[in-house]
């Protein structure tokens, strides 16, 4: 470690140009990689939603429809002449009208009073026409631009691909209005805590160009997520922030005895093993969200710990050369510290800690049942509720009804056998109405009597469609337990079967949670206590660590429930492992204290002094990691994004309370047990 320490300072001025270098060349390569909004791309290729879009997309002519688009007060040639329109436009890969389904000629040549009523209104109805479209993914925000131009403020769209078109012009700016909020409180918070006005541009500069790597090496993946891109640079930010102030600490302590080269030195040497210690419980519970199922966890977790150890290295290699180029200006920028140093916190944390223990035992049990019974939602279609997406959706719902559309794919096999399947379907409570080969066109009709268009609708090689139209919301009991009732009645005919649909991907998304939460949790879980095992060579103390911070985190979790508000589930699973990982460290820090403090002092003695010594250390750091959740949760028009940051920055105050005032109380009482069952501590 000396070797590479010095090495690091000889060149430092070689380390800082790499450094600068990399990060421009990161900044390039950044503007290059794209966000991918869509979260059905985040569903395993086995899931039946997922499989049924891929058969669609291959074997039929017209792709999974992810619009609707109504053109009011046209006659069906001019609602004919604007669906050629929408085929021009960019991105737009199919358009779906009642042509489509009876026939162009058909259309075309028969009276509407002639035709079937309730195929016809489910397309045109009071002189309005109700298209669907499919967008290619990864072009809406263009696509849905050049639509509204097409349609103008008259007409109107709705559907998933609209509002994710909506979410992309929503979240361009958001991580910059997060970090517009987080930075003055980070830099506020650090002036505050430290003692030069320089030192807060020295951890800045240093977490930040590892922030900026870490979105430039994402070139290597070609594109992230929208929830990576948004909430990847705050928390790594939030989290890592710490190993430049441990660093710079125990420098400036160094420095009292020592020139600025031999205190980096012993600095570095010192704060390794703190930093690694701490990073490697924040990387083990980012890393459990690479077992997630649903591939949301693995992206992001993936850059979280990509950006943690980007962190590491840049505060182990460049801010080491940084400090000593810039060492004369923080000697000449020195204040007096403005933070309170608490000092006589120690005593009144002693006095109080009983009745806070007792507390916290007496709500685990309750938080941890309601946090189990907390409601989820899996969409995110009140994203654009206040926005034209909105007001458009509802005016579509006035003249056609609410609709949410499944697609049945089944084996191509004989006509009597769907049609019969089509007929028990057509008595579930929630379905409008069926559009299928063999209740338009009938079963008794031979192909070569039917348009060629018309019936690629809905044969292909391998398959039948069979459109559904329900009444129910895209995410509601209602709409779960109608696709579930269609599984039920199609697996009575065909072996194989698949639904496509918005509600169909929530529905696969809903089976997978509970599952991916218990095994993210408990990787999450195993992973720091095994590291907790490692450091602290205890038995007992990973489960005192462990249990402060899960309580938090089940406290965290049972709000929702209590309030009777359903959060987005992926909220609910990166938070799990998130709080835990990046507040765990506070526990870290109180409890090595505290065992230092032991080998001189008696249990009560020692906890006076450490909680005396790192109540600050442990409260800038939570400030911090709170301000980056509130900025996230004030910042974004993303409900995801917002629920997330208002999880992360309630369950880090809570996290800080169990390991103020519960903490101390755990570690005094259970001391004797401690003593017994860790290796290496002395009286």
């Amino acid at each position: 470690m000396n070797r590479f320490s010095q090495g690091v300072i000889k060149h430092k001025r070689i380390v800082l140009f790499i450094f600068l270098i990399v990060a421009i060349l990161s900044t390039i390569m950044a503007s290059t990689v794209s966000v991918n909004y869509n979260m059905v791309d985040y569903l395993p290729r086995d899931a039946g939603s997922t499989i049924a879009v891929r058969i669609i997309e291959e074997e039929f002519v017209g792709d999974m429809p992810g619009a609707r688009v109504m053109i009011n007060d046209v006659s069906i040639m001019e609602a004919l002449e604007y669906k050629e329109l929408l085929t021009y436009i960019e991105g737009v890969t199919s358009v779906g009208w009642l042509d489509d389904v009876i026939g162009i000629d058909t259309l075309q040549s028969v009276p509407l009073e002639f035709l079937d009523k309730a195929i016809v209104e489910n397309y045109y109805k009071d002189n309005n026409a109700l298209m669907t479209i499919s967008i290619e993914s990864g072009k809406e925000q263009n696509t849905v631009a050049q639509l509204y131009d097409l349609i103008g403020e008259d007409n109107a769209a709705s559907g998933e691909a609209i509002t994710s078109a909506e979410m992309q012009n929503m979240s361009v700016s958001e991580v910059l209005n997060a970090m517009l909020i987080l930075l003055p409180i980070v830099i506020l918070v650090l002036i505050i805590s430290t003692s030069s006005w320089v030192e807060p541009l020295l951890f800045l500069s240093s977490i930040g160009i590892a922030i900026v790597i870490n979105m430039g090496t994402n070139i290597i993946f070609g594109e992230i997520s929208f929830i990576s891109n948004t909430v990847s640079p705050i928390l790594q930010l939030a989290v890592s922030l710490d190993y430049a102030i441990f660093l710079l600490h125990s420098f400036n302590n160094h420095r009292l005895n020592e020139e600025p080269g031999k205190a980096m030195v012993l600095a570095m040497k010192e704060s390794v093993p703190t930093v690694a210690a701490s990073a490697a419980t924040t990387v083990i519970g980012f890393a459990a969200l690479m077992f997630m199922r649903f591939g949301i966890g693995a992206d992001l977790g993936i850059n979280l710990l990509k950006g943690v150890l980007l962190s590491f290295i840049s505060v182990m290699v460049f801010m080491p050369a940084l400090t000593l180029l810039l060492y004369k200006a923080i000697d000449k920028t020195r204040h007096r510290k403005l933070m309170p140093d608490f000092k006589s916190s120690g005593k009144l944390i002693i006095k109080i800690r009983i009745p806070f223990m007792i507390l916290a035992l007496i709500i685990v049990i309750p938080t941890f049942l309601a946090q189990s019974k907390t409601q989820f939602m899996y969409g995110t279609g009140d994203i654009t509720a206040t926005s034209r997406v909105g007001r458009d959706t509802a005016l579509i719902e006035e003249s056609f009804g609410k609709e949410n559309l499944l697609v049945l794919l089944v084996p191509k096999e004989n006509t009597g056998k769907e049609k019969e399947l089509c007929e028990e379907l057509t008595h579930l409570q929630h379905i409008k109405s069926i559009v299928s080969y063999v209740n338009n066109v009938g079963a008794e009709i031979p192909q070569e009597f039917v348009p060629d268009e018309a019936y690629d609708q809905f044969y292909s090689e391998n398959y039948s469609r069979i459109i559904l139209y329900t009444d129910t919301n895209e995410e509601d009991s209602a709409a779960f337990e109608t696709i579930e009732a269609i599984m039920d009645i199609t697996q009575g005919y065909y072996d194989s079967h698949y639904i496509a649909g918005t509600s169909a991907t929530l529905y696969d998304m809903k089976n997978m949670v509970s599952t991916d939460n218990r095994l993210v949790n408990l990787i999450a879980v195993i992973g720091i206590y095994v590291v907790l095992l490692l450091t602290f060579r205890s038995i007992s103390l990973p489960f005192i660590l462990v249990f402060c911070i899960e309580t938090a985190i089940w406290i965290n979790l049972s709000v929702p429930y209590f309030t009777d508000k359903p959060i987005n589930f992926l909220g609910y699973l990166i938070i799990s492992t998130v709080q835990l990982g990046a507040t765990v460290d506070y526990a870290i820090l109180f409890t090595s204290s505290y065992l230092n403090n032991r080998k001189a002092m008696s249990p009560k003695d020692s906890m006076r002094d450490t909680i005396s010594n790192n109540l600050v250390a442990i409260f800038t750091s939570a400030i911090i990691l709170a301000s980056a959740g509130f900025a996230l949760a004030l910042t974004s028009n993303n409900p995801i994004i917002s629920e997330l940051g208002l999880l992360l920055g309630r369950g880090t105050l809570l996290s800080l309370t169990m390991v103020a005032f519960v903490l101390p109380a755990l570690l005094v009482l259970f001391d004797s047990l401690i003593q017994k069952t860790t290796m290496k501590v002395k009286q």
